[in-house]
C-alpha cells in the first residue's frame, strides 16, 4: 500500500502532468522528443535514467524477460547514443548489483586506467616549468587526458556474471536507436554549442556533432550510423574487437595523433594510450563498502572510487547527531559539517588501492565516525579547510586532526547514472562517464564515439604523499557513488547521480532528505541542494540560497551560487533512484527539472497511466 502522504503528493503531480500533456504540440508540428515522466509507480521491474529513449529501452528489455542487469546494460548503451557527451564506450564507471537469490551486493570497478608509459609530469607544460597546462580548454581537450576505457568490459563482465542476454542482444536496441536517430532537445543542442570551440578543433568530432558548422537544431533527428555499426561489431565479435584489433589500433592512433582541424588554435596535445594498454585492461570485482544507518545497510563503491567511503563516513558522522530530531536549519548545518569532515579524509587517504594503502575499514568504522562527529559545533560552522582525521583504530572524542593539503577539484560534472530492477528483485545502481561534457573532445574516426578525459581526475602536480598522484596503470580517484540501501536484507533504495565531486554530497543529501527529513523520494530529489567539500564557501543552488541562506548565515556558512545563472552548471547533480514500497510495488524517480529532467518508468505501471 502506498503511504497516504506519498499518494497525495503523486496525485498533485498527476494534475501537473495532465496540464502539461494537454498543452502538447499539435499533430504535424516539429517532431518532439519522447515525453519525460520523472516519477512512476508500478510492478514487474523499473528503470530510471536521464533520458526517455534509454529508459524505454531498458523497460522493453524487462518486458521481454530480461533481468535488471540486462536492462541496465541496454539502458547504458542507449545513453551512449542519446547522451554521448556524458557516457559511452569511450569511458568508464562503477556497477553495483544486488542479487535477490543470495541477498548479496557485488560491484564492478570499470574505472579507466592511466597508460603504462604515462609520466608523472604529464600535465606539466614544458613552456612553463613546474606549472600544469591550463585545465580548460587545453588539458581537457587532449590525448594526454585519455585513459584506457572500461565501460565495454564492465558491460561484458556484468552480463557474464549476472545477466541473461548476450552482449550482442543487449547492445542491439541501442544500435537500432543510433541508426534511426533521436529527436534533438534543447539540452543536447546547448551542450554541443557550449563545446563548439573544442569540437570544431578536431576533425571527426566536428564532422559528427557540428554538421555544416552548427549544432543540430532542436526538433531535428540526430543519427549516428557509425556508432550503430560499432555496437553491431562489438555485439558480434565481443570485447576483443574493442580491446584488440583494428579498433584498438584506431583508438591508440587518434590519441597519439589527434586529427586537428586546419587553423585551430587549440594545441590538442598527443597522449600515451597504446594497443598494449587496451589489451591489458581488466575490470575488478570489488567488495562493496557498507555502513549501517538508522537500521539500514548502505552499500556503495569502494576505492578506486571515493564515493562509498565518503558517503559512508559522512553517515557515520551523522549517526550520533540524529538529524531526524533537528530543525531544518540545524539538520542542514550538521549535514554540511559532516560532509566537510568526510571530504578532508577523502583528500588525505583515498586513491587506487593497488597503489595506495587506503584505510577503508577504519574510514568506515563507527569509532572513527564518532571521533569526527564530536568535532561538529551545533551552533557554529567550522573554519575550512578542516584537517584530516587519523583513521588508525584508536579513537578518542574530538581528537584533533592532522594537516592535509587541499588540492584543486577538477572532476568533470558530465556523468550519468541509471537504476534498474526486475520482477525477481534484482537491482542495479550504475554510474558511468566520459568525464567532461564531451570528454576529451576526440571522436574515434568512423566509429561514432568520444574518448574520455578521465585522467584529469588525477592531481595535476605530482606530490609523493598525494594518494591521487599520477602513476602508470593507476585508476584516478573518482567520486561516483552508485548506492544500494537494504532494509532487513531486501532492497529499500537504489540511487546515484552525476556531478563530479558533488556526486557524493548529492547522494548524501538526497538520502538524508528521504530518511531524516520526512520527504518522499520525489521530494528528496527535487529539493534544493548544497555541497560542502571542505572549502571556505558552500557551493549551493540558487534555490537553496533563497530557501535557507538566511537561516544558515547565523551559523557562519558562506553560500555561493553554483555556476552562472541559467547554465546547467548552476544545478548540482541529476539523481536517478528507485524505492521499493510495501506490497511489492516500485517507485521509480528522476529529476523533474535538473539537466532537462529525467525519465522513470515501470513495467506494469499503476501511476501515471
Amino acid at each position: 500500500m502506498i503511504p497516504k502522504r506519498l499518494a497525495a503528493a503523486l496525485t498533485a503531480g498527476a494534475l501537473v502532468l495532465s496540464g502539461l500533456t494537454a498543452s502538447g504540440a499539435a499533430a504535424g508540428s516539429t517532431p518532439q522528443p519522447p515525453a519525460k515522466t520523472p516519477t512512476a509507480i508500478g510492478f514487474g521491474g523499473a528503470v530510471s535514467s536521464v533520458d526517455p529513449e534509454a529508459t524505454n529501452i531498458g523497460l522493453d528489455v524487462l518486458r521481454r524477460g530480461g533481468n535488471a542487469v540486462d536492462a541496465a546494460v541496454a539502458t547504458a548503451a542507449a545513453l551512449g547514443v542519446t547522451e554521448p557527451y556524458s557516457a559511452g564506450i569511450g569511458g568508464g564507471g562503477y556497477f553495483v548489483y544486488y542479487n535477490a537469490k543470495n541477498r548479496k551486493v557485488s560491484t564492478i570497478d570499470g574505472r579507466e586506467t592511466a597508460p603504462a608509459t604515462m609520466p608523472k609530469d604529464a600535465f606539466i607544460n614544458p613552456a612553463t616549468p613546474g606549472k600544469p597546462y591550463n585545465f580548460f580548454p587545453e588539458l581537457v581537450t587532449s590525448g594526454v587526458s585519455v585513459g584506457v576505457p572500461g565501460t565495454l568490459a564492465t558491460w561484458n563482465s556484468a552480463l557474464r556474471q549476472w545477466g541473461s542476454l548476450s552482449l550482442g542482444r543487449a547492445l542491439q536496441p541501442a544500435a537500432d536507436l543510433a541508426d534511426r536517430g533521436f529527436v534533438v532537445d534543447q539540452t543536447f543542442r546547448s551542450q554541443t554549442l557550449d563545446n563548439k570551440d573544442r569540437f570544431s578543433a578536431i576533425v571527426p568530432t566536428a564532422k559528427l556533432f557540428l554538421p555544416g558548422g552548427d549544432a543540430p537544431q532542436v526538433g531535428s533527428v540526430f543519427k549516428n550510423p557509425e556508432l550503430a555499426q560499432t555496437y553491431e561489431l562489438l555485439g558480434e565479435k565481443g570485447p576483443s574487437a574493442f580491446y584488440s584489433g583494428p579498433l584498438a589500433q584506431e583508438m591508440a592512433s587518434v590519441v597519439k595523433n589527434p586529427p586537428k582541424a586546419a587553423g585551430t588554435t587549440l594545441p590538442v596535445m598527443p597522449g600515451y594510450l597504446t594497443t598494449g594498454d587496451l589489451a591489458q585492461y581488466k575490470v575488478i570485482d570489488r567488495d562493496p563498502t557498507k555502513v549501517r544507518y538508522e537500521g539500514l545497510d548502505v552499500y556503495g563503491m569502494a576505492p578506486s572510487s571515493s564515493g562509498g567511503t565518503t558517503v559512508g563516513e559522512a553517515l557515520n558522522i551523522l549517526a550520533p547527531q540524529h538529524l531526524s530530531k533537528m530543525s531544518t536549519p540545524q539538520a542542514l548545518h550538521t549535514y554540511l559539517e559532516a560532509s566537510a569532515l568526510a571530504f578532508a579524509d577523502r583528500a588525505a587517504y583515498v586513491g587506487d588501492p593497488a597503489y595506495v594503502k587506503v584505510p577503508t575499514k577504519e574510514l568506515l568504522s563507527r569509532g572513527f565516525g564518532a571521533e569526527r562527529s564530536c568535532l561538529i559545533d551545533p551552533d557554529h560552522a567550522s573554519v575550512k579547510p578542516l584537517k584530516a582525521g587519523s583513521p588508525d583504530g584508536s579513537y578518542t572524542p574530538c581528537a584533533a586532526g592532522v594537516a592535509s593539503p587541499q588540492r584543486p577539484d577538477t572532476e568533470g560534472l558530465s556523468t550519468t547514472h541509471l537504476v534498474a530492477a526486475d520482477k525477481w528483485g534484482n537491482v542495479v545502481s550504475y554510474t558511468l562517464t566520459i568525464e567532461q561534457t564531451g570528454g576529451s573532445g576526440i571522436t574515434v574516426p568512423g566509429r561514432g564515439f568520444l574518448l574520455n578525459n578521465e585522467l584529469t581526475d588525477f592531481s595535476a602536480v605530482y606530490v609523493q604523499t598525494d594518494p591521487n598522484r599520477i602513476q602508470p596503470g593507476k585508476r584516478p580517484r573518482s567520486s561516483m557513488s552508485p548506492t544500494i540501501v537494504l532494509r532487513g536484507g531486501k532492497p529499500f533504495l537504489a540511487l546515484g547521480s552525476p556531478g563530479g565531486s558533488t556526486i557524493i554530497t548529492t547522494v548524501l543529501q538526497t538520502f538524508t532528505n528521504r530518511l531524516d527529513r520526512e520527504m518522499t523520494l520525489p521530494e528528496a530529489i527535487a529539493a534544493p541542494r548544497a555541497s560542502q567539500r571542505n572549502t571556505v564557501a558552500v557551493t549551493a543552488e540558487q534555490s537553496f540560497i533563497n530557501a535557507y541562506g538566511a537561516a544558515l548565515t547565523p551559523y557562519g556558512h558562506i553560500l555561493v551560487p553554483a555556476g552562472a545563472p541559467g547554465s546547467s552548471a548552476a544545478e548540482i547533480g541529476a539523481v536517478a533512484a528507485l524505492e521499493f514500497l510495501p506490497g511489492g510495488a516500485t517507485l521509480a524517480a528522476a529529476e523533474p527539472t535538473r539537466r532537462g529532467g529525467g525519465s522513470a518508468g515501470t513495467v506494469h505501471q499503476l501511476w501515471p497511466r
